[in-house]
């Protein structure tokens, strides 16, 4: 396959996504397999809850539209402009990918990256995670027979492969550096995000970032679990912004994770913040639990930045108002751009460099 017939692939692929929205998708003329996949995708998002409670059709709806948004062929040229990728893919490497199931198709660039560099993907998916990215592999083949070959999901072991990306919690982490220690290899461990408020910013900004907090339930690593705020920072803005998202509570395992975390933090004798599906607790780390942000007060901003320098490999990304380098928009956390890469990893540089 040349980079362009594969680049064409994944035009098409996200062509057939776009045409899914809760509420309202519909099929497009023009899309591709439509007779033998659109009416199938439809009903696995609706039995997506089934097979994992956080992925309520309302998610998975928002990882597909952010998957058709991002697969454009100005995304892909964009993204793929920065490298030199050999048209030649005749003696590809098999990577081994162990993904994640956090939130819907969370694995899905990795994956991507793999298959756009001309290599294999052989794929161990999470058991929470079993289904999405195997019927989008299915389309893909449907697309182009040729990478019938160079997709494999497994079950069991992995085994006969080049190279790894293992995406993990910090326990999983250590025994994949353990046991993959001879392979070149890209281990992902936990990361938080955080937001940095200056007590100015408009109810706009401020539910923007209630979409940061709350999308995907705060599960992601991109999620804000975290504020730093000044001395004297009044909360009240931020609750009546938060006030926007009050149907989470609605939601049996977010209402049973925050009604298990706040008893856990009053008994305790934790001071909390709370609005009813919401705690807020002042606290030095990075990741709280589900249903509760910590927050952290700030004197000096300069001394702020350094300290989230010294702190980059527990951080996956800043939101602010341009008070740091490349930190994000409120609101746009989970939106990431194809070269907006995991743990700021370079996964092409390493897939094309890695012997």
């Amino acid at each position: 396959m040349t980079l362009e017939t594969k680049k064409s692939v994944f035009v098409e692929l996200g062509k057939f996504l776009s045409q899914f929205s809760e509420g309202a998708s519909a099929q497009k003329s023009d899309v591709l397999y439509n007779d033998i996949f659109f009416e199938d995708f439809e009903n696995l998002i609706r039995l997506s809850q089934s097979h994992n409670g956080w992925y309520t059709p309302e998610q998975v709806y928002f990882s597909i539209q952010s998957w058709a948004e991002a697969l454009t062929i100005e995304n892909i040229d964009k993204w793929l402009s920065a490298y030199k990728i050999d048209e030649n893919d005749e003696n590809p490497k098999t990577i081994a990918l162990i993904l994640a199931g956090n939130i819907p198709l969370v694995g899905f660039h990795d994956f991507l990256s793999v298959l756009i560099t001309g290599n294999k993907a052989l794929i161990k998916t999470s058991s929470n995670d079993q289904h999405l990215l195997p019927f989008l592999a299915k389309y893909l083949i449907a697309v182009d027979e040729s990478l019938k070959d160079r997709i494999t999901f497994v079950e069991g072991k992995l085994e006969n492969f080049d190279t790894v990306i293992a995406t993990g919690s910090n326990n999983t982490a250590r025994y994949f550096e353990y046991y993959f220690k001879d392979k070149p290899s890209i281990i992902r461990k936990n990361r938080n995000s955080a937001a940095i408020l200056t007590g100015k910013e408009t109810n706009e900004e401020l539910e923007a970032l209630g979409e940061d907090i709350f999308r995907y339930f705060g599960l992601g690593c991109r999620n804000v679990s975290k504020l730093y705020i000044p001395k004297g920072y009044s909360f009240e803005a931020f609750f009546q912004a938060m006030f926007k998202y009050q149907d989470v509570i609605h939601y049996e395992k977010f209402a049973n994770n925050y009604d298990y975390n706040k008893a856990v933090f009053l008994m305790s004798n934790f001071k909390l913040l709370d609005n009813g599906f919401l705690t807020l607790k002042e606290d030095s780390s990075y990741a709280s639990p589900i249903s509760s942000v910590f927050y952290e007060y700030y004197e000096n901003l300069e001394e702020l930045q350094r300290r989230l320098q010294e702190d980059a490999d527990q951080i996956q990304c800043i939101v602010s108002n341009n008070l740091t380098a490349n930190s994000i928009a409120f609101g746009e956390t989970q939106k990431p751009q194809l070269w907006d890469y995991a743990d700021n990893v370079d996964t092409i540089t390493f897939l094309l460099t890695t012997k």
